[in-house]
This record gives C-alpha cells, structure tokens and sequence, in this order.
C-alpha cells in the first residue's frame, strides 16, 4: 500500500498542459525527489498534491482514499503536511509562539477560553520538544523576523511536523539559502524519523542525491524517468534534458560533479 498515490494528473492552463498524465507512489518510509528544469511542473504538481489547486483531470490518493476533491485543510487532517516556498510564518511573533500556535490548532484548544493556564502544560513541552527536534530550542524567545532565512526554513518544518502528518510535502526547501543553511536543513531532513514519508520538490541536486532514495524527473509536464539515483544519473534521457544534448563527454563530466 502507498502513502500517495497521484493518477494520470492533468492541469491545463487554458491551452497550455502545465501536466500531462503524470502518475507517480510514494511507498512508506521512502525519501522522494521530484525534479526537471524550469517549466517541468514541479511546483503545479505539488500544488495539486497539497490542495492548493485542483487538476484538470486524474487523482490523488492519500493512504488510499481518494482526497482529490478535499480541501487543504481536510488533507491536513488526514495526515499530508506541508512546506512552501514562501514561508509562511507570523513574522512578529516569537518562535515559541508560532509554534505553540500550530500545536494549539493541532490538538483543537485554541478555542477553548475557560481552560485554566496550567491544562496548556503539555502543549508548551510539545512545542518546545519540536524546537529541540529542528534545531531551534535556542532562539525560542526571539522574534521570527530577526532570524536568518536557514532558521526560518527550519521553522516551516516544525510548524509541519506540528500537525503529526504521516505524508510530508517540502517544495523547494533549500531554495535561496547559503551553503551552511543548504546543509543544516538537509542534516535535519535527515533527520527525521522514517515513520514519516517525505516527498520533496527541490532543484539543487547535491540535496536531492544526499536526501532520496528515489527520484521522479519531469520535463514538459510528463514523467520522463524514475528510479533511484543512480538510475536517474545515467539515463540518458535525464542528461539529454538536463545538458541538452547526448553527449558522452559532457554526460561523463555531469556525472563526476552529481558525485
């Protein structure tokens, strides 16, 4: 059984297909990639995973109910948690805070206004376990907008992993960072417990190849190769579309340097 599963997914931009029939699973446990160059269709499809759009056509399964016409919300509950590439933080709030927030929104007691403080113990320890768990216990007290982008990045997970999902969705989660935050984000993508399925959209290929043991290649909207790393590195294919054209020398050099 496949924690997702995305059938035949079409999405059409008035004439232009954005997707065209993509399928792809995610087993349990597995670290999946989803790459190609601009204008393949990542971002469109994970979008349409998350709930953000809906497709034109085809489904998507999570645990094997069909959550194609749920909303973000509904999916959220079903256990599909996600990142984007623009955070989504209250930027003027502590780090505890926020996520204290999500934790609240989690566990339903946000609303819960005749409670008495000490009762919201166990959220406090919850959320500042998380913290422990991203690397961010440190700067608990400190305002998000004072962080460096890596740690924000880092924030967005904890406000994910929050919600306890079984699925996690990261887009693009190294985008504009440093190498040092490159690597602190995929040391703590590592990390994570492989009781969580973790599908990943991202661009920077030494990510992907320390980071998935599997990876799905779009170009122009169709899956054009899958397989594990080193299966993708020497499609032919892949090189084709990655250096745009076969050629031995050149597909050899691009191999040396994805390591």
């Amino acid at each position: 059984m496949s924690k997702l599963h995305v059938e035949k997914i079409r999405k059409n931009w008035g004439g232009l297909a954005a997707l065209a029939g993509v399928s792809l699973q995610v087993e349990p446990g597995a670290r999946q990639a989803i790459i190609g160059p601009n204008g393949a269709g990542k971002s469109t499809l994970f979008n349409i995973i998350a709930g953000e759009i809906a497709p034109t056509a085809g489904k998507i399964f999570l645990n094997d109910q069909d959550v194609t016409a749920l909303p973000v919300h509904a999916r959220a509950n079903l256990g599909l948690g996600h990142t984007f590439q623009r955070n989504n933080l209250f930027m003027g709030l502590t780090v505890l805070e926020n996520v204290l927030l999500a934790v609240q929104h989690h566990r339903k007691s946000a609303t819960q206004w005749f409670t008495p403080a000490r009762a919201f113990a166990p959220t406090v320890t919850e959320s500042e376990q998380l913290l422990e768990r991203v690397g961010l216990a440190d700067v608990r007290d400190k305002s998000v907008n004072v962080l460096a982008y890596g740690q924000q990045r880092a924030l967005e997970i904890a406000l994910a992993l929050a919600g306890e999902p079984s699925v996690l969705l990261l887009d693009e989660p190294t985008a504009g960072m440093s190498p040092a935050e490159t690597h602190e984000i995929t040391r703590l993508v590592e990390t994570l417990p492989r009781t969580l399925t973790i599908l990943i959209v991202e661009h920077d290929m030494d990510v992907v190849f320390t980071i998935a043991d599997r990876i799905t290649v779009l170009h122009y909207g169709q899956v054009i190769a899958e397989g594990t790393a080193e299966q993708v590195k020497t499609d032919p294919r892949v090189l084709e579309v990655y250096l745009g054209v076969a050629d031995a020398e050149r597909s050899k050099n691009f191999l040396s340097e994805l390591g």
